[in-house]
C-alpha cells in the first residue's frame, strides 16, 4: 500500500489491514453466528453500525518493509487585495503511472495525455488569466498535486498540514480530464454531492447555456478518487469538474462513444497520448466556466456550504467561527 508520511500513521490506519476472499468471509460470519449478505444489506444504510465478529481470531506473523519515495506538490499563490488569509483553490494532478510492460506496439510509457497533463494545463492557464486580469480579494491558490493515482497522495498531504488553514479556504475546485473535442451542450462533476458550490456552478455554466446533467456513473465511485476528496473529507466544499457529453456537433451520441473509447482503449493505457484532432475547443469553454466561478467566489464574501444531509457538513460547521 501506499499512503504519505504521517506523524501519527494509527490515527489513519488500523495496525493490520488486509484483504479476504468472499468465501472466507461468509464462513467467518457463519461461524460467528451472523450472516453476511442480510449485514452487507445494512451496512448499506444510513444509520448502520458496525458488528463485532465475535470468537473469531487472526494469529499471524508479519514483517513490514517501508521505503520513502519523495515527490513534489507545485504550489502557486495570488495574494488576494482585501481577505489574503481566505482561499480559493484549484487543483489539478501532474503524475501519471509511469513506465510499465509493453502494450502491441512495444509502447511501455503511460504519458497520461488527458489524465492528467490536460488538467495540469488548464491549471496553468487560469493561474495565467488570474496573473493577468484584476486582484482577487480573497487569495487564489493554484495546486498542482502528485501521486494521485497512488491514492490521492498529494493532495493528502496538502489537506493534511495545508499551508493555508482550510478553515478559511472557500472552495477547491478540481479538474481531472479536460474535454479535447468539440464544446458541449453540458456538464457535471464526479459523484451525486450535493452542496451550495454546485448549485453556484450551476448558475455561472447557465450563462454559457451549459446545463448540469448528474454523473452517468456515481457507481464507479469517482468521487472518492478524485484530489477534492482529500480536502471534503476534512469538511471544505470541494468538487471535481466533469465534462459533458452532450456534444454541440454529433450530440450525445458522439460524446457518449467518445467518452466510452476513451475508457476502453485508453484511460490508463499506454493510448493516452496527444490527438492530432484535438481543438481543446470544449476545455477552452468549460475553463471559461470554471475562471468566472473563481472570480464571483474570489471576489465576494460568500462560504459556501454542504447541504444539510451532507455527511461533510457537521466537519465545516464546526469550524464556522473562523468564518466570522
Amino acid at each position: 500500500m501506499f499512503d504519505v508520511v504521517r506523524d501519527n500513521p494509527r490515527s489513519a490506519h488500523p495496525t493490520l489491514e488486509g484483504w479476504i476472499q468472499r468465501d472466507l468471509a461468509t464462513e467467518l460470519f457463519k461461524h460467528a453466528g451472523l450472516d453476511f449478505e442480510t449485514l452487507k444489506k445494512q451496512a448499506q444504510t444510513r444509520g448502520f453500525k458496525p458488528v463485532e465478529l465475535k470468537d473469531q481470531r487472526l494469529s499471524a506473523s508479519y514483517q513490514v518493509k517501508s521505503d520513502v519515495i519523495t515527490s513534489h506538490n507545485v504550489v502557486a499563490r495570488l495574494e488576494g487585495s482585501k481577505h489574503p488569509d481566505e482561499t480559493l483553490i484549484y487543483s489539478a494532478h501532474w503524475d501519471h503511472i509511469g513506465v510499465g510492460k509493453p502494450d502491441a506496439r512495444g509502447d511501455t510509457i503511460f504519458n497520461g495525455a488527458l489524465d492528467n497533463a490536460s488538467g495540469t494545463a488548464a491549471l496553468l492557464e487560469l493561474a495565467r488569466g488570474f496573473a493577468q486580469g484584476p486582484t482577487p480579494e480573497r487569495s487564489v491558490v493554484f495546486l498542482a498535486v502528485t501521486a494521485e493515482e497512488k491514492g490521492l497522495l498529494g493532495s493528502e498531504f496538502y489537506a493534511s498540514k495545508p499551508l493555508y488553514p482550510l478553515d478559511t479556504t472557500v472552495a477547491v475546485i478540481n479538474m481531472d480530464g479536460m474535454n479535447p473535442f468539440v464544446p458541449s451542450r453540458d456538464f457535471g462533476i464526479y459523484g451525486t454531492a450535493k452542496l451550495e458550490l454546485l448549485d453556484q456552478l450551476k448558475s455561472v455554466a447557465a450563462q454559457s447555456k451549459l446545463r448540469y446533467t448528474p454523473d452517468p456513473k456515481p457507481q464507479a465511485g469517482y468521487f472518492f478518487r478524485s484530489d477534492h476528496f482529500s480536502f471534503a473529507k476534512r469538511g471544505v466544499p470541494a468538487l471535481s469538474y466533469a465534462a459533458g457529453q452532450d456534444w454541440e456537433v454529433g450530440g450525445v451520441a458522439a460524446g457518449k462513444a467518445a467518452a466510452d473509447d476513451y475508457t476502453a482503449k485508453r484511460y490508463h493505457q499506454q493510448g493516452d497520448e496527444w490527438k492530432p484532432d484535438w481543438t481543446f475547443a470544449g476545455a477552452a469553454r468549460d475553463l471559461g466556466v470554471l475562471y468566472a466561478l473563481g472570480q464571483q467566489l474570489a471576489d465576494s464574501r460568500q462560504w459556501p456550504n454542504w447541504s444539510q444531509d451532507s455527511e461533510f457538513r457537521a466537519t465545516r460547521d464546526a469550524s464556522a467561527a473562523a468564518r466570522k
